[in-house]
């Protein structure tokens, strides 16, 4: 059990550190291009390559409402579910900690005012998104996101693409809700930054627990009523 914790701690980690920083230190840099389809690549890449380095320990989760999710889908112990979090969100402010002393080295920088790539709704909504459209996209988004990752890791899937299909599944989620939410799908990566936010992130946090939480439930138990393999 320690060794999944452990795994799930480390691949939060880097799903904060590579998908926010990318935000983080791009905005440093307007000029070189990155846009919201290189923090879409950021994001993907880094749950591709840390499920292939450490999903054969843990699974590959990195998220709350993955790991929920899963538990709906019927693929989790409940009892797994409260240390699974816990090392989520450990790992993500660990990372978001190392991305504050990092970004604080440039001169004039400001957690508060840059937003430290926090997700919101609203006024906070990179479009300014309403709060039923950023309920819609979230719920729905990570619905899809967890049939994807039990369709592609049932048994009856061609094995070895699982975290190829999931990493590219989590490229198109980003590119759709980066201008409505700046993509959350992930309580644990909504929490990591919003600690350094640290005013309207935290106000709007709960959002990105919910809303994720139910998605996941929705798209677990969508697939284990219609798309399981019968026993």
């Amino acid at each position: 059990m320690l060794r999944k914790l452990a795994a799930e701690l480390l691949g939060t980690f880097v799903l904060v550190f590579g998908g926010c920083g990318s935000v983080v230190f791009s905005a440093a840099f307007p000029e070189l291009g990155i846009g919201f389809v290189g923090v879409s690549l950021a994001f993907g890449l880094t749950v591709l390559t840390m499920i292939y380095a450490v999903g054969h320990i843990s699974g590959g989760h990195f998220n709350p409402a993955v790991t929920i999710g899963l538990w709906a889908g019927g693929r989790f112990k409940a009892v797994e579910i409260i240390p699974y979090i816990i090392s989520q969100v450990i790992g993500g402010i660990l990372a978001a900690a190392v991305l504050y002393v990092i970004a604080s080295g440039q001169v004039g920088f400001d957690a508060t005012t840059s937003g430290f790539a926090s997700n919101g709704f609203g006024e906070h909504s990179p479009g300014g998104f309403s709060l039923q459209s950023a309920i819609v996209a979230e719920i729905v988004l990570t619905a899809i996101f967890l049939i994807v990752i039990i369709g592609v890791t049932d048994r009856r899937a061609p094995p070895g693409f699982a975290p190829l299909a999931i990493g590219l599944a989590l490229v198109l989620i980003n590119l759709i809700s980066i201008p409505i939410t700046n993509t959350s799908v992930n309580p644990a990566r909504s929490t990591a930054v919003a600690i350094f936010q640290n005013t309207w992130a935290l106000e709007q946090l709960w959002f990105f627990w919910v809303m994720p939480i139910i998605g996941g439930i929705v798209g677990g138990g969508i697939y284990r009523l219609f798309f399981a393999e019968k026993q």
